[in-house]
């Protein structure tokens, strides 16, 4: 089997986070969902931390596999090629290191779900309206390159 070419590899995308744990993995899986047919998708952190589990629960809850999301660190991605780098929060935006073969750069700020105070059920609202949000700005940025 050969190796595909740079013309025939399916655009990659990276999103990124400071922690990688909430929502940069939203973005990665339901990016997946609704074009990974389309994308090579992945999902990197400033300061990686641990999965958060009201992503995956908020992910689960509309049917998104969560199985193979991981946390990542941005480090050994910097020399890879991206067609699109795109940040989901302004920390992240703010010092995101130089991707020098990343085509396009994009900023995506949505509120960090993490950070939501009170009851787990009130926290995972937050995840809920955020992981809404980013479904509605993936849905779109899909049918812009469709």
């Amino acid at each position: 089997m050969t190796e595909p070419t740079q013309t025939t590899r399916k655009p990659r995308v990276l999103f990124l986070c400071t922690g990688n744990t909430a929502r940069s993995q939203m973005a990665q899986a339901l990016l997946e969902k609704y074009a990974g047919d389309k994308y090579d998708v992945m999902s990197a952190g400033l300061e990686p931390g641990t999965l958060n589990p009201l992503t995956v629960k908020a992910l689960e809850e509309v049917g998104v596999p969560t199985d193979h999301l991981a946390v990542k660190p941005t480090t050994p991605l910097l020399q890879e090629h991206f067609t699109f780098v795109i940040t989901v929060c302004d920390r992240a935006e703010q010092n995101c290191p130089i991707f020098p073969h990343a085509i396009y750069r994009e900023s995506w700020p949505f509120e960090d779900p993490a950070a939501a105070q009170g009851s787990e059920e009130e926290r995972l609202e937050v995840f809920r309206r955020v992981r809404d949000e980013i479904d509605e700005k993936v849905q779109s940025w899909v049918a812009l390159r469709a």
